[in-house]
This record gives structure tokens, sequence and C-alpha cells, in this order.
């Protein structure tokens, strides 16, 4: 008897206090469950559009597409891999944010650099910041 009131004590403090099992009755997980997490080129796209980049808010100039501007990450974080610098991909005509009729400053492009590997390859993160200042653009 003693042990029954004992356990019944436990299991009502346990209970009070949230533990061992959740309102349906099943036992609660030690871990949230993971949110599931937004795709690269969302969250490039408002860090991009979050920015305000000079050269595309004079009007002057078309603000290139979603799918024109998400094209771009993917290969700036394979030069990355292959351990190329910022300056180096920047030089390359295909891979210079710069369309038909839109265009990109040069300073606006490292800040898309950056904002690209952080959210496509951020394992490269602090090597961008690093080469930016080396050139200091950053």
């Amino acid at each position: 008897m003693r042990y029954t009131v004992t356990a019944v004590l436990l299991a009502t403090v346990l209970a009070l206090a949230g533990c061992g099992t959740d309102n349906s009755g099943e036992k609660a997980s030690a871990k949230p469950s993971p949110r599931p997490s937004a795709e690269p080129a969302d969250v490039f796209m408002e860090a991009a559009t979050d920015a305000h980049l000079d050269s595309w808010a004079d009007g002057m100039i078309r603000v290139p597409a979603r799918e024109e501007l998400t094209a771009y990450p993917p290969q700036w974080c394979k030069q990355l891999d292959a351990a190329h610098t910022v300056s180096w991909i920047l030089d390359q005509p295909d891979l210079y944010p710069i369309g038909e009729n839109w265009g990109t400053e040069k300073s606006d492009a490292y800040q898309l650099v950056l904002l690209g590997t952080q959210a496509y390859c951020p394992k490269h993160t602090k090597q961008v910041r690093q080469d930016l200042r080396d050139s200091g653009e950053y």
C-alpha cells in the first residue's frame, strides 16, 4: 500500500510538472520535433529583397526575376568548393549577376554573393567574408 501511494504521488507530481506524457496520453518526446527548414532560394530572395541594393533601387532597370537570380548561388558555391575567391567568381561573365536588361553594380554583387553563400552553402560564409575584407569590399 505504501508503494502504491508513493507511485500515485509521483505520477501526480510528474503530471502537474508536465513530464512524462502529453495531453493525448502519449509519452512526450525529449526534444521538440524539427520545423521544416526554408528553401535556400526563399532565404536568398528574402535577404536580397531586404538588402535594398542601390543598383536596383533607382527604377531605371528591371529587378531580376527570381529564376534569374537564384540560378547564381549554386554556381557560386561550386566555385567556392573549387577554392576560387569572390573576386575570381565575379570576374567570370557567366557568374556575374547581370542580365539582358538588368544590371548589378559590383558592390551590390559582392553583397549578393555573401547572401547567396549564407543561404546555399553556409560553410563558405567565413571564406567569403574574408575575401571581401581582403578586397576592401566588406
